[in-house]
Protein backbone atom coordinates (compact mmCIF):
# COMPACT_ATOMS: atom_id res chain seq x y z
CA UNK A 1 0.00 0.00 0.00
CA UNK A 2 1.23 3.49 -0.82
CA UNK A 3 1.64 6.10 1.87
CA UNK A 4 -1.49 8.21 2.37
CA UNK A 5 -1.36 11.47 0.45
CA UNK A 6 -3.51 14.58 0.66
CA UNK A 7 -6.36 14.57 -1.85
CA UNK A 8 -9.55 16.41 -2.64
CA UNK A 9 -12.41 13.91 -2.58
CA UNK A 10 -15.42 14.34 -4.86
CA UNK A 11 -18.35 11.89 -4.76
CA UNK A 12 -21.40 12.01 -7.03
CA UNK A 13 -24.39 9.66 -6.83
CA UNK A 14 -27.50 9.22 -9.00
CA UNK A 15 -30.85 9.37 -7.21
CA UNK A 16 -33.18 6.33 -7.61
CA UNK A 17 -30.76 4.55 -9.94
CA UNK A 18 -32.04 1.06 -9.08
CA UNK A 19 -35.61 2.06 -10.03
CA UNK A 20 -34.62 2.22 -13.74
CA UNK A 21 -34.32 -0.61 -16.23
CA UNK A 22 -30.98 -1.68 -17.73
CA UNK A 23 -31.19 0.62 -20.77
CA UNK A 24 -31.98 3.64 -18.62
CA UNK A 25 -29.22 2.78 -16.15
CA UNK A 26 -26.65 2.58 -18.96
CA UNK A 27 -27.79 5.99 -20.22
CA UNK A 28 -27.66 7.55 -16.75
CA UNK A 29 -24.11 6.28 -16.23
CA UNK A 30 -22.98 7.88 -19.49
CA UNK A 31 -24.58 11.15 -18.46
CA UNK A 32 -22.97 11.00 -15.00
CA UNK A 33 -19.50 10.56 -16.51
CA UNK A 34 -20.06 13.30 -19.10
CA UNK A 35 -21.35 15.81 -16.54
CA UNK A 36 -18.50 15.05 -14.12
CA UNK A 37 -15.86 15.46 -16.84
CA UNK A 38 -17.28 18.77 -18.06
CA UNK A 39 -17.57 20.24 -14.56
CA UNK A 40 -14.01 19.25 -13.63
CA UNK A 41 -12.53 20.43 -16.89
CA UNK A 42 -14.29 23.79 -16.50
CA UNK A 43 -12.08 24.50 -13.47
CA UNK A 44 -8.85 23.14 -14.95
CA UNK A 45 -8.91 19.60 -13.55
CA UNK A 46 -8.27 17.25 -16.45
CA UNK A 47 -7.82 13.45 -16.40
CA UNK A 48 -4.11 13.76 -15.53
CA UNK A 49 -4.91 15.38 -12.18
CA UNK A 50 -7.37 12.82 -10.83
CA UNK A 51 -8.11 9.15 -10.22
CA UNK A 52 -11.60 7.77 -10.81
CA UNK A 53 -13.38 4.80 -9.25
CA UNK A 54 -16.63 3.47 -10.72
CA UNK A 55 -19.32 2.49 -8.21
CA UNK A 56 -22.19 1.74 -10.60
CA UNK A 57 -24.66 4.46 -9.68
CA UNK A 58 -21.92 6.76 -8.39
CA UNK A 59 -18.46 8.00 -9.23
CA UNK A 60 -15.55 8.74 -6.88
CA UNK A 61 -12.80 11.17 -7.82
CA UNK A 62 -9.48 11.58 -6.01
CA UNK A 63 -8.12 14.94 -7.14
CA UNK A 64 -4.58 16.27 -6.91
CA UNK A 65 -4.25 18.37 -3.77
CA UNK A 66 -2.56 21.07 -5.86
CA UNK A 67 -5.79 21.73 -7.77
CA UNK A 68 -7.82 24.66 -6.49
CA UNK A 69 -10.60 23.51 -4.16
CA UNK A 70 -12.10 26.99 -4.35
CA UNK A 71 -12.38 26.80 -8.15
CA UNK A 72 -13.80 23.27 -7.92
CA UNK A 73 -16.46 24.25 -5.39
CA UNK A 74 -17.40 27.28 -7.45
CA UNK A 75 -17.77 25.04 -10.53
CA UNK A 76 -19.88 22.50 -8.62
CA UNK A 77 -22.30 25.23 -7.53
CA UNK A 78 -22.54 26.95 -10.91
CA UNK A 79 -21.80 24.38 -13.61
CA UNK A 80 -23.39 21.20 -12.25
CA UNK A 81 -26.97 22.57 -12.16
CA UNK A 82 -26.47 24.02 -15.65
CA UNK A 83 -25.25 20.68 -17.01
CA UNK A 84 -28.12 18.82 -15.38
CA UNK A 85 -30.71 21.18 -16.83
CA UNK A 86 -29.24 20.78 -20.30
CA UNK A 87 -29.27 16.97 -20.09
CA UNK A 88 -32.71 16.64 -18.49
CA UNK A 89 -34.29 19.07 -20.94
CA UNK A 90 -33.73 16.53 -23.72
CA UNK A 91 -34.43 13.37 -21.69
CA UNK A 92 -37.67 11.50 -21.07
CA UNK A 93 -39.24 11.48 -17.63
CA UNK A 94 -37.82 8.03 -16.86
CA UNK A 95 -34.31 9.16 -17.84
CA UNK A 96 -34.08 12.29 -15.68
CA UNK A 97 -30.83 12.45 -13.70
CA UNK A 98 -30.59 14.01 -10.24
CA UNK A 99 -27.37 14.02 -8.24
CA UNK A 100 -26.17 14.08 -4.65
CA UNK A 101 -22.59 15.25 -4.17
CA UNK A 102 -20.00 15.47 -1.41
CA UNK A 103 -16.80 17.51 -1.51
CA UNK A 104 -14.19 16.74 1.14
CA UNK A 105 -10.45 16.78 1.73
CA UNK A 106 -8.22 14.27 3.49
CA UNK A 107 -5.58 11.60 3.26
CA UNK A 108 -6.08 8.54 1.07
CA UNK A 109 -3.78 5.60 0.26
CA UNK A 110 -3.99 3.24 -2.72
CA UNK A 111 -3.38 -0.46 -1.99
CA UNK A 112 -1.89 -3.20 -4.18
CA UNK A 113 -5.35 -4.08 -5.52
CA UNK A 114 -5.89 -0.48 -6.65
CA UNK A 115 -8.32 0.01 -3.78
CA UNK A 116 -8.61 3.28 -1.90
CA UNK A 117 -8.09 3.33 1.86
CA UNK A 118 -8.57 6.15 4.32
CA UNK A 119 -10.78 7.31 7.19
CA UNK A 120 -11.40 10.65 5.47
CA UNK A 121 -12.71 8.81 2.41
CA UNK A 122 -14.95 6.67 4.62
CA UNK A 123 -16.39 9.78 6.24
CA UNK A 124 -17.12 11.30 2.84
CA UNK A 125 -18.98 8.14 1.82
CA UNK A 126 -21.06 8.31 5.01
CA UNK A 127 -22.03 11.88 4.15
CA UNK A 128 -23.05 10.87 0.62
CA UNK A 129 -25.35 8.19 2.00
CA UNK A 130 -26.77 10.35 4.82
CA UNK A 131 -30.52 10.84 5.16
CA UNK A 132 -30.09 14.61 5.41
CA UNK A 133 -28.52 14.79 1.94
CA UNK A 134 -31.06 12.38 0.45
CA UNK A 135 -33.88 14.37 2.01
CA UNK A 136 -32.47 17.66 0.73
CA UNK A 137 -32.48 16.43 -2.88
CA UNK A 138 -35.91 14.86 -2.51
CA UNK A 139 -37.47 18.15 -1.33
CA UNK A 140 -35.83 20.42 -3.91
CA UNK A 141 -37.27 21.38 -7.29
CA UNK A 142 -33.81 21.44 -8.85
CA UNK A 143 -31.68 18.36 -9.53
CA UNK A 144 -28.59 18.80 -7.34
CA UNK A 145 -27.78 18.68 -3.62
CA UNK A 146 -24.28 19.26 -2.26
CA UNK A 147 -22.70 18.67 1.14
CA UNK A 148 -19.15 19.71 2.08
CA UNK A 149 -16.99 18.40 4.88
CA UNK A 150 -16.00 20.40 7.92
CA UNK A 151 -12.49 20.88 6.49
CA UNK A 152 -13.81 22.35 3.22
CA UNK A 153 -16.12 24.67 5.13
CA UNK A 154 -13.35 25.78 7.48
CA UNK A 155 -10.81 26.35 4.70
CA UNK A 156 -13.04 27.70 1.92
CA UNK A 157 -16.74 28.32 2.57
CA UNK A 158 -16.53 30.43 5.73
CA UNK A 159 -14.37 33.00 3.94
CA UNK A 160 -17.25 33.94 1.60
CA UNK A 161 -15.27 33.83 -1.66
CA UNK A 162 -16.86 35.01 -4.89
CA UNK A 163 -19.43 32.51 -6.11
CA UNK A 164 -19.39 30.61 -2.78
CA UNK A 165 -21.81 32.44 -0.46
CA UNK A 166 -21.20 31.25 3.08
CA UNK A 167 -24.78 32.04 4.13
CA UNK A 168 -26.04 29.40 1.69
CA UNK A 169 -24.40 26.61 3.73
CA UNK A 170 -26.01 25.21 6.88
CA UNK A 171 -24.47 22.95 9.55
CA UNK A 172 -25.79 19.40 9.83
CA UNK A 173 -24.84 16.39 11.96
CA UNK A 174 -24.81 12.93 10.43
CA UNK A 175 -25.15 9.83 12.59
CA UNK A 176 -22.93 7.00 11.38
CA UNK A 177 -21.38 3.80 12.70
CA UNK A 178 -18.21 5.85 13.10
CA UNK A 179 -20.02 8.28 15.37
CA UNK A 180 -21.38 11.74 14.66
CA UNK A 181 -20.01 13.50 11.60
CA UNK A 182 -20.36 17.24 11.18
CA UNK A 183 -20.85 18.70 7.70
CA UNK A 184 -22.37 21.66 5.86
CA UNK A 185 -25.32 21.40 3.49
CA UNK A 186 -25.72 23.82 0.61
CA UNK A 187 -29.26 25.12 0.48
CA UNK A 188 -32.23 24.56 2.79
CA UNK A 189 -32.06 21.85 5.45
CA UNK A 190 -34.82 19.22 4.97
CA UNK A 191 -37.94 19.45 7.08
CA UNK A 192 -37.63 17.69 10.42
CA UNK A 193 -33.85 18.12 10.58
CA UNK A 194 -32.59 20.67 13.12
CA UNK A 195 -29.37 22.46 12.27
CA UNK A 196 -26.91 22.35 15.17
CA UNK A 197 -25.33 25.57 16.36
CA UNK A 198 -21.93 26.14 14.72
CA UNK A 199 -19.19 24.67 16.93
CA UNK A 200 -16.34 26.82 18.22
CA UNK A 201 -13.11 26.56 16.24
CA UNK A 202 -11.46 24.52 18.99
CA UNK A 203 -14.22 21.94 18.84
CA UNK A 204 -14.13 21.83 15.02
CA UNK A 205 -10.45 21.00 15.21
CA UNK A 206 -11.10 18.23 17.73
CA UNK A 207 -9.52 20.10 20.61
CA UNK A 208 -11.02 19.83 24.07
CA UNK A 209 -12.90 22.95 25.05
CA UNK A 210 -12.70 24.55 28.48
CA UNK A 211 -15.58 23.61 30.77
CA UNK A 212 -18.26 26.23 31.12
CA UNK A 213 -17.96 28.21 34.36
CA UNK A 214 -20.32 27.06 37.06
CA UNK A 215 -22.94 29.55 38.14
CA UNK A 216 -22.47 30.70 41.74
CA UNK A 217 -25.44 30.11 43.98
CA UNK A 218 -26.98 33.29 45.38
CA UNK A 219 -27.19 33.08 49.20
CA UNK A 220 -30.63 33.53 50.74
CA UNK A 221 -31.51 37.04 51.86
CA UNK A 222 -31.04 37.30 55.66
CA UNK A 223 -34.31 37.70 57.56
CA UNK A 224 -34.31 39.41 60.95
CA UNK A 225 -36.91 37.65 63.06
CA UNK A 226 -35.93 39.23 66.36
CA UNK A 227 -36.92 36.93 69.23
CA UNK A 228 -39.48 34.88 67.33
CA UNK A 229 -39.94 31.52 69.03
CA UNK A 230 -39.90 28.08 67.32
CA UNK A 231 -41.29 25.23 69.35
CA UNK A 232 -40.38 26.81 72.67
CA UNK A 233 -36.98 28.09 71.53
CA UNK A 234 -35.88 31.32 69.97
CA UNK A 235 -33.19 31.97 67.41
CA UNK A 236 -30.86 34.84 68.20
CA UNK A 237 -28.30 36.76 66.12
CA UNK A 238 -28.04 36.64 62.32
CA UNK A 239 -30.42 34.27 60.55
CA UNK A 240 -29.76 32.85 57.06
CA UNK A 241 -32.29 30.82 55.09
CA UNK A 242 -35.12 31.13 57.65
CA UNK A 243 -38.59 31.42 56.16
CA UNK A 244 -42.14 30.27 56.56
CA UNK A 245 -44.48 30.25 59.54
CA UNK A 246 -42.52 28.66 62.32
CA UNK A 247 -40.50 26.41 59.99
CA UNK A 248 -36.71 26.57 59.56
CA UNK A 249 -35.23 25.84 56.09
CA UNK A 250 -31.57 25.35 55.19
CA UNK A 251 -28.61 26.02 57.51
CA UNK A 252 -29.36 27.99 60.66
CA UNK A 253 -26.50 29.95 62.26
CA UNK A 254 -27.35 30.56 65.89
CA UNK A 255 -26.36 33.56 67.91
CA UNK A 256 -24.01 35.15 65.36
CA UNK A 257 -21.09 33.21 66.87
CA UNK A 258 -21.83 34.22 70.48
CA UNK A 259 -23.02 31.90 73.26
CA UNK A 260 -26.78 31.79 73.71
CA UNK A 261 -27.97 33.57 76.79
CA UNK A 262 -29.91 32.24 79.71
CA UNK A 263 -33.52 31.57 78.99
CA UNK A 264 -32.83 30.06 75.57
CA UNK A 265 -35.03 27.19 76.66
CA UNK A 266 -37.89 27.50 79.12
Amino acid sequence: MTDPVSRTILLLDIEKFSDRDNVEQAYLRRMLYAITDRVLESCGIDATRRLRADRGDSVMELIDAGASVTALLRALLAETPTELRAVNRMASQSAQIRLRAVLATGYVAVDELDGWVGADLNHACRLLDADVLRGALRERPDDFALCVSESVHHGIVQHDYRGIPKDAFHPVTVESKNGRLRAWLHGPVPRGVRSPDPAPAAQMDGAASAPAPQARATPPTPVDLGNASFGGSYVAGDQHGVSGNGTVYGDVHLGGGGAPGAGDRE
